[in-house]
């Protein structure tokens, strides 16, 4: 994996830990998310 694609990569999941960060945890819990998984979704969602 070359460099621009690696962090290519980071920013995608940085942006999703953020976004998911940021919601309630009512938010959260309607889209079937744990607040603790929110790392593993974020890392789910890139590897894609």
């Amino acid at each position: 994996m070359n460099v621009a694609r690696s962090f290519s990569t980071w920013r995608k999941y940085r942006q999703t830990v953020t976004e998911l960060g940021r919601m309630s945890s009512r938010e959260l819990q309607d889209l079937g998310i744990d607040r603790a998984d929110i790392h593993n979704v974020a890392r789910a969602s890139v590897a894609r």
